[in-house]
């Protein structure tokens, strides 16, 4: 027998001619049962001969889907017995190949060893940490060829097959049986209370923020700041002073004024966030050309307070709907890629020019209310966006480390860094001590329920502890956007 001259002719043979189709039965899952059945040839003790016949039979086991994907594992024999014989395979060795091969339908038979082996071996994703990655593949391959309806008749379907499913060698059980109880609990789980996410509803939630954020703002502008001739910091109160000076319209100013961030946003920030950001101040512009809005109040300190207010709450909304309405935070993100400079610094400098040209031309009292309306702008947009999702630190530490580390990246989508520590050490009891995996995250303070159910969920016993953050940055967080 010439098995790896098979491997040398069947591989590429696989290669070129499977189908893109098979996102699971690819050339990648054939060489990821060869290795899981060489590990399981060694543990259960199989000699060289027999090893190989395994091997062989694992290299041509799915190569009938070349021609057919029900009922391949016929077509994968009668390629076995055309091309084995070159490779030096007899008759009975070819026989034993097949049915092994043949082994491998499901729902699954063996009667040999060697027929668990490579049973087991083709199974072997369901009892590792990929399995949901290889799982994913095999869902969408079965979409493709009508085997499945949808993701939960497929959820539905995989609960069954793993609930029904057992290993049958020991080596098997040993090696894939722990992580495969655990993927079925965590299957399980994300049927009985996972949520989709609808997108659509996403996007009109993201477009609604952007709306009613317009609206505000310019509300602030044309309600309170214009009227009185203050000012606000950025690109809006740049648009504002030379609005004063020169009697420009404000709401082409401001459109024209952040027209070039907006594409610099585009090569730096991405597509979607300078579509947003250019439709959200249109928006703005619109709102403060057509809409007439009162004048709210002449009294110098509530223009002051309260249309930095409503400017903050609109920036704030917007920026929760994914854009912003004043380009200077762009500039500042740019502009921090070319010097030392943090861009709160970077931001404070602007303005300070800003304030200046109003304190110049306008009087000091003007700037120093000016300066106010900026405050309090900036305070609102922090409640609207840090107040409601502070971030929190969380410490956990289980002796099912392990499902909640995969729970917590899988399903809350949070990064996490892992502590190399000791529990025990109760009163008593001092000397009993074992190694444990000290688990910690950031996450937002909405988020703390889901992941307080997800451990409870996965370890009743935990301990949890949680500590507020001032500031977080870097890894998978959300960002606050500077005003």
């Amino acid at each position: 027998m010439k098995y790896e001259q098979a491997y040398r002719f069947l591989i590429p043979k696989l290669e070129q001619e499977l189908s893109v189709d098979l996102t699971y039965h690819s050339v990648q899952h054939t060489e990821g049962v060869l290795l899981a059945a060489k590990r399981l040839c060694e543990a259960e003790s199989i000699d060289e001969n027999e090893k190989e016949l395994v091997l062989t039979a694992v290299l041509y086991h799915d190569a009938g889907l070349i021609k057919t994907y029900n009922g391949h594992e016929e077509q994968s024999c009668e390629i076995a017995r055309e091309t084995l014989p070159d490779f030096n395979f007899n008759k009975e060795e070819i026989g034993i190949i097949c049915d092994l091969i043949m082994a491998t339908k499901l729902p699954h038979k063996p009667t040999t060893l060697l027929q668990k082996i490579i049973c087991d071996a083709d199974m072997h994703y369901l009892g590792t940490r990929h399995y949901f990655a290889s799982a994913n593949k095999l869902y969408h391959e079965y979409k493709r060829y009508g085997l499945v309806k949808d993701k939960e008749d497929w959820h539905k379907k995989q609960i069954a097959f793993l609930e029904d499913h057992a290993f049958f060698t020991r080596a098997a059980s040993k090696e894939y049986g722990s992580l495969k109880k655990q993927n079925l609990q965590l299957l399980t789980i994300k049927k009985s209370g996972k949520k989709y996410e609808n997108k659509v509803y996403r996007k009109i939630g993201d477009w609604t923020l952007i709306v009613f954020g317009a609206v505000t703002a310019s509300f602030g502008l044309k309600g309170f700041l214009v009227p009185n001739g203050f000012f606000d910091g950025g690109v809006s109160g740049v648009a504002l002073l030379l609005h004063e000076i020169y009697h420009f319209d404000l709401s082409l100013l401001i459109m024209v004024l952040n027209l070039p961030i907006i594409i610099l946003s585009y090569f730096n920030t991405g597509k979607s966030f300078a579509i947003k950001t250019s439709v959200a101040i249109v928006l703005l512009g619109v709102c403060l050309y057509f809409i007439p809005y009162p004048v709210a109040t002449s009294d110098h300190l509530l223009v002051a307070v309260f249309g930095g207010f409503f400017i903050g709450l609109g920036s704030g909304l917007a920026i929760r709907g994914g854009c912003a309405l004043d380009g200077s935070e762009i500039v500042a993100m740019y502009t921090i890629r070319k010097t030392s400079f943090t861009i709160s610094e970077i931001i404070l400098a602007i303005n300070i020019l800003i304030f200046s040209v109003a304190a110049l031309a306008f009087g000091l009292e003007t700037a120093l209310y000016s300066i106010l309306t900026y405050f309090a702008a900036s305070q609102t947009i922090g409640y609207v966006i840090e107040g409601i999702e502070a971030y929190t630190g969380v410490t956990i530490i289980s002796e099912h480390s392990e499902m909640i580390k995969r729970r917590l990246v899988n399903e809350l989508g949070r990064g996490i860094t892992v502590y190399k520590g000791e529990r025990g050490f109760l009163p008593g009891n001092f000397e009993v001590s074992e190694d444990c995996d000290i688990i910690f995250t950031v996450i937002t303070r909405l988020e703390l329920r889901k992941l307080r159910n997800l451990v409870q969920q996965s370890d009743p016993k935990s301990f949890v502890f949680a500590n507020t953050i001032k500031e977080a940055s870097g890894g998978i967080i959300k960002h606050k956007q500077a005003h």
